[in-house]
């Protein structure tokens, strides 16, 4: 797999402007909406702001889950089947509605911010039918916080042979420009975001940049926890320690050829399917699916253009110990496996700032993608602009 450079001194034509987003993100974990603020030109990150998690309650959550199974009726990005167009409706007010309660915590006016980057709620995601559908209406967003919008990010990439995902590898491309590019132990490095699947980006200190969905993240472990012991997640990998390897689990899951091909290559969070009730004891079946997560992970690094020597772990994954754990005893020696916060990120809000980031490079009309991030066959920008009332 050969790497894209996206240099910037290869990409800008001018002094960019800095402009202050906020990002929004509500992921596959469908827990609640990340809220985050960066000033950017979106080339360099000039500072971090404010964050805000806002929890779903637990109704929001099954409403969202629930109407997941309408998606195989959807054949055009339009279709809004069963609940769709109230749940859009819905979505974007608690949206608009975590956006006004980061302003009041974070202290932070609406004159100070220049766009918001709103990325919905994925209810499919089909890349080899180009379909794929996050849930979210920008302008209504727009009107409602009195906030530009840019939103809809992942189909214009789609239009060009693009897988549509993964979105965030322009910005971790930002963030590898703040390390070290004399020190030979830590290049190439890969962020990796574990959510309900996970995704890595590989850089490299000559802008070298590739990136592809990994396998499942989390989705799998919750489903799991949840179907027999009606809990939301494995906090911190508990129930994982005490529990045992499943080979027979281990070797069917990575049996999938998904992990031999080559990417680009992006997922749906159904493409794997869950365990079934009873196939293994509580314990042993989320230490199992804790090791495909991993395995996943680290396999992915022998078809990125070389082995990274660093891998930061971002996400909501990062927190379970296991996962972790299992990438460093899977790993070369010598590779660093570190969490987020290691290297001074903020590992549960990197996907908001990512899509506050994204925003300000679709303002400023430069690439959300590459060819070796998504399989598109040029550079492409994207996202809808929608500009906010002047009635508000």
């Amino acid at each position: 797999m050969r790497g894209f450079s996206i240099s910037p001194k290869k990409r800008t034509k001018q002094v960019p402007e800095l402009l202050k987003a906020i990002g929004l993100m509500s992921g596959t974990s469908m827990d609640g909406i990340d809220v985050a603020l960066i000033e950017s030109d979106g080339e360099t990150i000039k500072s971090f702001g404010p964050t805000l998690f806002v929890e779903y309650s637990h109704a929001r959550k099954q409403r969202i889950e629930a109407a997941l199974e309408d998606g195989e009726q959807v054949v055009e990005r339009a279709d809004r089947p069963g609940d769709w167009e109230a749940l859009e409706r819905d979505i974007t007010s608690w949206h608009a509605e975590a956006v006004e309660l980061f302003l009041k915590h974070g202290n932070v006016t609406k004159a100070e911010i220049d766009l918001i980057g709103f990325h919905g709620q994925t209810m499919l995601h089909r890349p080899d039918d180009a379909l794929t559908v996050q849930l979210g209406d920008g302008q209504a967003l727009a009107d409602a916080t009195g906030i530009d919008v840019v939103y809809d990010m992942r189909a214009k990439d789609m239009t060009v042979g693009g897988q549509g995902a993964p979105l965030v590898p322009a910005f971790h491309a930002a963030l590898a420009r703040q390390f070290d590019r004399s020190d030979d132990s830590v290049w190439p490095v890969a962020f990796v975001n574990i959510g309900g699947i996970s995704n890595a980006t590989y850089v490299d200190r000559d802008g070298t940049i590739a990136a592809f969905d990994c396998g499942p993240g989390n989705a799998l472990i919750d489903q799991w926890v949840q179907m027999e012991a009606a809990i939301p997640y494995d906090q911190g990998g508990r129930i994982a320690l005490e529990g045992g390897i499943n080979a027979k689990i281990v070797n069917r899951y990575m049996a999938s050829p998904f992990f031999a091909r080559r990417g680009p290559k992006s997922l749906d969070r159904n493409d794997f399917p869950p365990l079934k009730s009873g196939e293994a004891e509580l314990s042993d079946g989320a230490r199992s699916l804790a090791r495909v997560t991993a395995q996943a992970i680290v396999e992915s690094g022998k078809l990125m253009p070389s082995v990274p020597r660093r891998w930061v772990v971002c996400g909501g994954g990062r927190k379970n110990s296991i996962i972790v754990d299992d990438m460093i005893a899977l790993s070369a020696p010598g590779t660093i496996v570190e969490v987020a916060e290691a290297v001074g990120l903020d590992g549960d809000m990197m996907e908001a700032q990512a899509f506050a980031f994204l925003a300000i490079c679709s303002r400023a009309n430069l690439p959300l993608t590459y060819p070796t991030t998504t399989g598109c066959t040029q550079p492409v920008s994207g996202g809808v602009f929608a500009a906010a009332s002047t009635s508000n």
